[in-house]
């Protein structure tokens, strides 16, 4: 088992947009797996795009929520809060699956939805970690994990990979993700920003500090202190959205920027980085570095907001019209071969 987390520590580079692709293209590349998609955004972007999209996927969220208990990661978290010191084993409960919702997607891709809810809730699993036994925070952190080897169990199946869309900020949900997963695949956009919040990551997570004595944030501390091992970079995935588009130039600049970044941390820690593809040796110099962790998703301009409308992965969109919201937007065959062979490359790199 495999469990990624997809986050970077800002909103606006798509990583709910990645997670739908990701978890759609691996699942359909690996029928003979179980694929589990975890949300756990507020927003849940990635879930109403699996669901199918802007308006079919809206509507199953509505639905999933309306019931008792609500079928999505808020029923699961309301369960923890309510015993958050003894595993009640009731993940498998929420699980949908994703293809009786939206037949676009493959029929061994499962859902653990997103809810809005996660925002209410949030002061009450913060306050779990604080009372209770001396490890109440370290016990409050395996839930997610917890959540997973429900499924696993359920599924009876020991292959099963599994993608986190994680809540941008670092919030409890955030780390309650990062403390599930063993690999992280980092997407960033062509800004400023995108610097300033991988710089973050690297600070939140791995104690990296541009300052020395800066202060270390908590959870790298208690980490440290409960053996709980952040998730390995796997990868940083520079992403070129329609909402995002730059001059080559300037997205370029910042790609190079990140990658220093993200080199310095290799050259002082590497084991803080998972070597893939399995067998693989470490890399040996700059360049074998940036092929195996940096990846660049080019531009699919409107192929990408009509994919993510509808809710079908871009690998199976096809050129043509098409409806969206009531409207008729043409999706060009030039625009599917930008993304589509980038999409199918970085899913042919995770393992």
């Amino acid at each position: 088992m495999a469990i990624y987390a997809i986050w970077n520590n800002k909103g606006g580079v798509g990583k709910s947009y990645l997670t739908f692709q990701i978890a759609s293209e691996y699942a359909r590349t690996h029928p003979a797996e179980k694929v589990l998609a975890i949300d756990l955004c507020p927003q849940a972007n990635a879930s109403g795009m699996l669901l199918g999209g802007m308006e079919a996927g809206e509507r199953a969220l509505d639905s999933l929520s309306k019931l008792t208990p609500r079928k999505t990661i808020s029923g699961y978290i309301e369960d923890r809060i309510r015993q958050p010191y003894v595993n009640p084993q009731t993940g498998s409960t929420y699980l949908v699956a994703v293809s009786q919702k939206n037949p676009a997607v493959p029929a061994n891709l499962f859902l653990i939805p997103g809810d809005e809810q996660l925002e209410i809730q949030a002061s009450r699993v913060l306050g779990a970690t604080a009372p209770g036994p001396t490890d109440a925070w370290r016990i409050v952190h395996t839930w997610i994990s917890d959540l997973i080897k429900d499924i696993e169990q359920f599924f009876n199946q020991a292959n099963t990979t599994v993608f986190i869309d994680c809540n941008p900020s670092f919030s409890i949900y955030t780390e309650l993700a990062l403390s599930a997963s063993d690999r992280l695949i980092i997407p960033f956009s062509a800004d400023g920003s995108s610097k300033r919040a991988v710089r973050a990551v690297l600070a939140l997570l791995y104690g990296v500090m541009r300052t020395p004595g800066s202060q270390q944030s908590q959870f790298y501390i208690n980490s440290k202190q409960f053996r709980l091992s952040p998730p390995k970079i796997y990868c940083y995935a520079g992403n070129r959205l329609t909402q995002y588009v730059s001059s080559a130039k300037a997205f370029h600049t910042v790609v190079h920027e990140i990658g220093d970044e993200i080199w310095a941390v290799w050259q002082s820690n590497p084991n803080e980085f998972h070597i893939h593809p399995t067998g693989s040796g470490s890399p040996a110099n700059r360049s074998a570095f940036n092929s195996m962790f940096q990846f660049e998703i080019v531009d699919a301009n409107t192929a990408s907001v009509v994919s993510s409308s509808l809710g079908i992965p871009i690998v199976l969109l096809t050129a043509g019209v098409h409806a969206v919201v009531g409207r008729n937007v043409m999706v060009n065959q030039t625009q599917l071969d930008k993304q589509q062979p980038n999409i199918k490359q970085l899913v042919a790199a995770i393992e």
